[in-house]
Formats: structure tokens, C-alpha cells, sequence
């Protein structure tokens, strides 16, 4: 392990040139004290590694050097085939360069790290779109890959949610970002960050400007921070509900994650007839009366009042829809109540009402 991570370090250095100890310590997932021993250690071994001092100090190779280590390891050339991505590198425009680029490295590799490589191939596959959505259109895409790589500003035209539903703008783009089989773009937009979906542009032109980059941009974590901003907000409300005990397992299939996770974590104790009292996130109204419906009978809304009443509209639609068949007033017991809240086919009334 501390040999790998010694070829690590020495990699790191020559490929980014000067790194500070913290850096490499969150790089190489050790400590700060780990990585001066480890400098010391290519130090005494005869690799030209120094320290420069100041804020904008570091370590960093001599200039000139360059190791021969590069050697693939059977798991790293395993890893590089896991990587290549056909579907995603089509979309960019670069399938035949990946196919390309891998027959090369294949011939390049000793044989039995080649023959590794094409099992991992037969053996594993990366199916990016989420389950019953086709692909979306993005005939943009390639010209807008194109654009990030070269730094060129560019002009769309955008459809998007509300009014006016088609907007022009000029964009410096940062980057694209691939999330659940769709397609986004990330670019500056009077100074700030914004993301837009690649499928809703209709038109796309790459002007003959150099993009503005801001000098420091990591896409990773400004992806992070989007997609943390936006769960954060989406959900503007909650409803306080009662449950089954099942229902609230059934919730982590049937609601999205944020739903599903703070139901578990606000519930109480279950009652003697097995419902739980909880709090679920929900975007709107409209929003929790779909997400909710998937629950059927087995969940009452106690707040809002709102989404009660949307609820219980609901149900009586259906009720007057699916009126009881002749075997399903048979069924029914004689006297007291018949099945639904509160009989014996139903849950039991709740503690709680408006």
C-alpha cells in the first residue's frame, strides 16, 4: 500500500506540478504528517522532490524530471476499460474516437492485460438512462461539447418553464454534466453559475469570442452545490400524515428519496392498530396529492387542510367512479360500519381530525 501510494504521490506532482502538503493529503486520502513522511521517502530514494517555501509554496518536482513508473497494474487497466462509456461518448461525438483510443491502448498492453480489459467489457455495462424514459433529443450537444473544449462563447435560444417560454442568451459555457440519462449545461450567465438543460435548446450558435472562465472553476463541485441547492428548495412545504407501518416501508419505492427519508426519520411510535403520525416534504400541494395518492388508503393527510380536502375529493371521485359490485355488497357486514375508515376493512378512524 505505502509503495502504491509513494508511485501516487510522485504521479501527482508530475502531472500537476506544484501541490501543497494538504492537497496531497486530500488527494491520497492520508494525513498532512503521512505525506511529509512519504516526500521524505522519495527524497532519500533519489527523486529530486523539493519544497518551496511562502503562500504559493509547495511541493514539486525538478523541471525536467520525469518518472518511468507508468506502468499499468491489471486492476488500473481493468478500471480504464470500466471507463470508456459508449453511449455517453456517442451522444458527445466522440465514439469513434473512444473505440479508437481503446483498440490502442489494447495494443499497447501486454497481452494478458489486454485480454482483462475485454472481459470487463462482456462483463460489465453502464445503462445511464433512469427506468420507462427514452432518451431525450439533443442535437446540440456535439457542437456544444465542441464549444466547452475550445473556450468559445456561444448564443441559444432556451425554452423553459415559465413565461416567456423561449429566451435568447449568451453564455459562457463551463462545462456538461451528464445526471440520470439527461444531459445539463453549466455556464456563466452575468457572473454567476447557472445550469440549463441541453434538450430544451432549440438553437445554438458558437460565436467567435473566447469564453470567460473563472480562474479556479471546478465542475465537480459546482455541480454538487447546484444539485444541493436545488433538493434543498424544491421542497417548500410539508404535510403531517398518518401511516401503516407498511406504507412507510412501501415509501422508500414509491417517493422520491427526500420524502421517503424524512417520513422515516419524523416517525413516532406506532398505535395499537400499526399507524405511525409523521412529516413528509412536499413541493406544492399538487405535488404531494400525486406522491401521496401512491399510498392509497393506507395514509390519512391530517395538515394541510388543503391537501386533505384534494385528497378527499379525490376519493369520493373514484368512490362514485368504482361504485360496489353486487359481490362486494354481499361481503359487507350486516349493521355497524361498513368497510372503509373506521370498519373492518379499513383503517381505523384517526385521534386526530380538523
Amino acid at each position: 500500500m505505502r509503495a502504491s501510494r509513494l508511485v501516487s504521490l510522485l504521479l501527482l506532482l508530475q502531472t500537476r506540478g506544484r501541490m501543497t502538503a494538504p492537497e496531497l493529503a486530500e488527494a491520497l486520502e492520508v494525513s498532512v504528517r503521512t505525506v511529509y513522511r512519504d516526500v521524505e521517502s522519495l527524497g532519500a530514494a533519489g527523486v529530486p522532490v523539493y519544497a518551496e517555501r511562502g503562500p504559493a509554496g509547495g511541493y514539486r518536482l525538478l523541471d525536467g524530471y520525469r518518472t518511468r513508473l507508468t506502468g499499468l497494474t491489471a486492476g488500473e487497466a481493468e478500471a480504464l476499460f470500466l471507463a470508456g462509456v459508449p453511449g455517453p461518448a456517442s451522444e458527445l461525438g466522440l465514439g469513434a474516437v473512444l473505440a479508437t483510443a481503446e483498440l490502442k491502448l489494447r495494443a499497447a498492453l501486454p497481452t494478458d492485460l489486454a485480454d482483462r480489459g475485454g472481459r470487463i467489457r462482456q462483463r460489465f455495462h453502464l445503462d445511464a438512462p433512469t427506468w420507462f424514459r427514452e432518451p431525450e433529443p439533443t442535437p446540440h450537444l456535439a457542437a456544444l461539447a465542441g464549444a466547452v473544449w475550445e473556450d468559445r462563447r456561444i448564443r441559444v435560444r432556451y425554452r423553459r418553464w415559465r413565461a416567456p417560454r423561449e429566451v435568447t442568451r449568451t453564455l459562457d459555457p463551463l462545462g456538461v454534466v451528464l445526471k440520470a440519462g439527461r444531459w445539463y449545461l453549466v455556464a456563466a450567465a452575468d457572473g454567476q453559475a447557472r445550469t440549463y438543460r441541453v434538450g430544451a435548446i432549440l438553437d445554438l450558435t458558437v460565436l467567435d469570442e473566447p469564453a470567460d472562465r473563472p480562474a479556479g472553476f471546478d465542475l465537480a463541485d459546482c455541480w454538487r452545490e447546484h444539485t444541493e441547492r436545488y433538493e434543498s428548495s424544491v421542497y417548500r412545504a410539508e404535510a403531517t400524515v398518518r401511516m401503516t407501518v407498511a406504507a412507510l416501508a412501501r415509501t422508500v419505492h414509491l417517493l422520491p428519496p427526500a420524502m421517503s427519508r424524512a417520513a422515516h426519520e419524523a416517525a413516532g411510535a406506532p398505535d395499537a392498530d400499526g399507524w405511525v403520525v409523521t412529516t413528509v416534504p412536499i413541493e406544492s400541494i399538487r405535488h404531494g396529492h400525486v406522491e401521496l395518492l401512491k399510498l392509497g388508503a393506507q395514509v390519512e393527510v391530517l395538515a394541510p387542510a388543503e391537501l386533505r380536502d384534494l385528497l378527499a375529493d379525490t376519493a369520493h371521485a373514484l368512490a362514485a367512479l368504482y361504485p360496489p359490485t353486487g359481490a362486494a355488497r354481499a361481503e359487507q357486514p350486516t349493521g355497524g360500519d361498513a368497510d372503509g375508515p373506521g370498519g373492518p376493512g379499513g383503517p381505523p378512524r384517526a385521534s386526530v381530525r380538523r
